[in-house]
């Protein structure tokens, strides 16, 4: 990594700081502002007009659209001036106007992975952590101190409150409001939001097994779909399912959850309406 810049990859008009470290073979577009303190990864594309502030830390391959914002500082009222990072791993694509924040000093940085797609005007606040592989449709927007992990897919103009965790693989629908924690592998949708099945197609496309996915089918049958009491059914899917990874990778993150866990639909609706 160097700091030249050559004529045919760099915009005469692009205003960057002298002690911005900029990769090799990076192409920034006129317009674009890129402040000290900022490191750009190889290869990267840089359409005009975004804005990149100190703190931002880009990896390799990335391409980063017009009206993009990264790493201005966090829309928390606490924030006190600390210095603090956004980190984005390699091959991500950032869309048009999408914003990603600092951090405060609650985690000190911010983090988007690696593979994965913003879409247009999506928002990622301070503390996120996005994992790698993971798709965020237009208008997405994550409160401060959400966590998304691998292969998650949310789809347009989800919003998702703050300190809520969204599991490995799983969907959620478009429009939804994520109000509690989302377990691995399901698809969620509704008001309020509920399981309403697995990420099937998903795990084919990512080459799960057919044994694992009914595997995952069954656990998530005997908690959702059921009558009777939640941790009854837990206990159930401890006891016979003890011999699958996936098993103890949803009860750890269910017994680990702390704003708690999405309800089957009908559960839901029932709580709702006050009945329980």
């Amino acid at each position: 990594m160097n700091n030249k810049l050559t004529e045919t990859n760099i915009s005469p008009l692009a205003q960057i700081h002298h002690a911005a470290k900029i990769g090799e073979n990076v192409y920034i577009g006129a317009f674009t502002f890129i402040d000290e303190d900022v490191v750009i990864g190889d290869n990267c594309w840089i359409a005009p007009n975004v804005t990149i502030f100190s703190g931002a830390r880009i990896g390799k391959n990335c391409r980063i659209f017009s009206n993009a914002v990264i790493a201005a500082i966090p829309q928390d009222l606490k924030f006190a001036g600390e210095y603090t990072t956004v980190e984005i791993g390699d091959f991500t694509t950032i869309r048009e106007g999408v914003t990603v924040n600092r951090a405060t000093s609650y985690a000190w940085k911010t983090v988007v992975g690696s593979h994965c797609l913003l879409m247009a005007n999506a928002h990622v606040a301070h503390d996120c952590v996005v994992g790698n592989h993971v798709i965020l449709a237009n208008g997405v927007n994550l409160a401060g101190h959400v966590i998304i992990d691998d292969y998650a897919i949310l789809e347009g103009v989800v919003a998702v409150q703050q300190f809520v965790k969204i599991g490995q693989h799983s969907f959620i629908a478009g429009g939804s409001l994520v109000r509690k924690d989302v377990p691995p592998y399901v698809k969620a949708a509704r008001e309020p939001l509920s399981y309403i099945g697995i990420n099937k197609i998903g795990l084919e496309r990512r080459g799960f097994d057919a044994k694992t996915i009914q595997i995952i089918q069954k656990i998530y049958k005997k908690l959702f779909v059921r009558k009777g009491i939640w941790k009854d059914a837990i206990d159930k899917v401890a006891l016979e399912f003890a011999d699958y990874e996936v098993q103890k990778e949803i009860l750890d993150f269910i017994f680990q959850s702390q704003k708690g866990i999405i309800k089957g639909f009908q559960a839901a609706k029932i709580s709702k309406n006050g009945m329980i």
